[in-house]
């Protein structure tokens, strides 16, 4: 499908130094795309690595809240405190 009829893309304009935008181009060229491919590229990789942290993050949670059984026998603290 021409991605410039697909309805879940949308435009986005930025501003950049004008030296920037030529090495951009050169860049680009040497990697057989645009600059908007580039940039397309870099956006969906950041906003990948995000969400896979926040998912990491999310479950990292979910281990401290069940806790770890790091060995040793479970003493409830009526009796701990019989010693």
């Amino acid at each position: 499908m021409d991605s410039s009829r697909d309805s879940s893309r949308q435009n986005l304009t930025i501003s950049l130094p004008r030296e920037t935008i030529h090495k951009a181009k050169v860049l680009a060229a040497r990697r057989a795309t645009s600059v908007s491919g580039l940039l397309a590229e870099q956006i969906e990789f950041l906003v990948g690595e995000d969400e896979a942290y926040e998912r990491a993050k999310r479950q990292a949670f979910r281990l401290l809240d069940q806790g770890f059984h790091l060995g040793g026998k479970v003493i409830a603290r009526d009796e701990l405190h019989e010693r």
